[in-house]
């Protein structure tokens, strides 16, 4: 069965994007993959400061989710953007998640020749689609294989019923389908 880590680049309590990964956590499960969901804001870590990470090595948090991601087959991330970009938040862990860890060993090594599946929610009209373009090329320069299919819901704020739940039958078949593409890929790659 194919293992996922789901989470969210907002610690936000309230976020869209935490709402999304979860109901994709659902989606995916119900095709057919175990997953893990997690939340960055259980992972506190300082901005990385390369002399920082000299003088003090690796944050603990950076090793506990390198180990984490080590143990996954894939990776299900909501990326909320900040003015088109991606966030400090999850900019900040794949810096510190991709460097070496104490012992000189690569970081990337958590998280090279795995799968990513997107997805991202604004209240805005493009539903985070300038964002995923930057996360896509960041994930693939650290050796991730990022799935093309991805969804971006905008108008997010209204997107979801009091359960969680996609309210728009359109956004919900197409979460489904984002699901199945994804294990289904992870499955192959796993292979």
């Amino acid at each position: 069965m194919l293992s996922v880590v789901a989470f969210s680049g907002s610690s936000r309590s309230g976020s869209l994007n935490k709402k999304l990964v979860h109901a994709a956590v659902l989606a995916v499960r119900d095709a057919g993959a175990e997953v893990e969901e997690i939340d960055l804001r259980d992972y506190p870590m300082p901005l990385y400061d390369g002399d920082d990470e000299e003088a003090n090595g690796p944050p603990e948090n950076a090793a506990r989710l390198r180990e984490l991601f080590a143990s996954k087959d894939a990776f299900l991330i909501g990326c909320p953007e900040y003015n088109g970009l991606i966030t400090p938040l999850l900019k900040n862990t794949i810096d510190w998640v991709s460097r070496p860890d104490a012992d000189g060993k690569p970081g990337t090594l958590s998280v090279k020749g795995k799968l990513a599946a997107l997805t991202a929610a604004s209240p805005g009209g493009l539903g985070g689609l300038r964002g995923l373009v930057h996360v896509r090329m960041l994930l693939s320069n650290i050796g991730m294989f990022v799935l093309p299919d991805q969804l971006a819901l905008p108008g997010a704020k209204k997107a979801f019923d009091e359960n969680g739940a996609l309210k728009d039958d359109s956004g919900a078949k197409r979460l489904t389908a984002l699901a199945e593409s994804f294990v289904r890929a992870g499955e192959r790659l796993k292979r």
